[in-house]
C-alpha cells in the first residue's frame, strides 16, 4: 500500500467535502435570505408540506450538481 498515494486521496477527499459543503450551505442560506417568509416558521408551525418538498428539492438538485461536479 501507498501511503503517498493514500494521504493525497485522503486530503482531496476532505478537500472536496468541505468545498461541497460551504457551496451547499451558501446556497441554503441564500434561499432563506431570498424568501419573503420565514421558512421555518412555515414549514414547523403551519405545517406547509409543499414548502417542505420544494426546498427538499432544490437542496437535492444541489447536492447531484455539486456530486457531478467533483465526481467530474
Amino acid at each position: 500500500m501507498d501511503w503517498g498515494k493514500t494521504g493525497h486521496a485522503l486530503l482531496t477527499t476532505v478537500l472536496f467535502v468541505a468545498i461541497g459543503l460551504a457551496v451547499f450551505g451558501l446556497a441554503f442560506w441564500i434561499m432563506n435570505k431570498l424568501a419573503p417568509f420565514s421558512m421555518k416558521k412555515e414549514i414547523e408551525e403551519d405545517q406547509n408540506t409543499a414548502l417542505a418538498i420544494l426546498v427538499g428539492a432544490v437542496l437535492l438538485g444541489l447536492a447531484i450538481i455539486i456530486a457531478s461536479t467533483i465526481h467530474g
